[in-house]
């Protein structure tokens, strides 16, 4: 995902809250995951993100499109040619 964030920076933000954990092991496994500096991160402490877009467990990708709507959302992982496709479609729709 690191990838492909550097990848689409300029048409698409990507953001990856944690939960249950604490923001040093946070930190730490930003870090260790997210070197291109593309991919906003933080503890989401209260669950706030989750519970706005219904995710009950990590890991799960939720694609939303400019306007705040859900376009996509699929639990664990993927092949990077599906988060590709999915990713163009995402632009497509929010005239990115």
């Amino acid at each position: 995902m690191d990838a492909l964030a550097a990848e689409y920076a300029d048409r698409v933000d990507f953001v990856a809250p944690a939960w249950k954990s604490s923001p040093e092991a946070t930190r730490e496994r930003a870090a260790e995951l997210f070197s291109s500096g593309e991919i906003m991160w933080g503890l989401d402490e209260d669950e706030d993100i989750f519970a706005r877009y219904g995710v009950p467990y990590q890991p799960v990708t939720v694609l939303i499109a400019a306007d705040d709507t859900v376009v996509e959302a699929w639990p664990g992982t993927r092949p990077e040619t599906d988060i590709r496709q999915a990713i163009e479609q995402l632009i497509e729709i929010s005239g990115s």
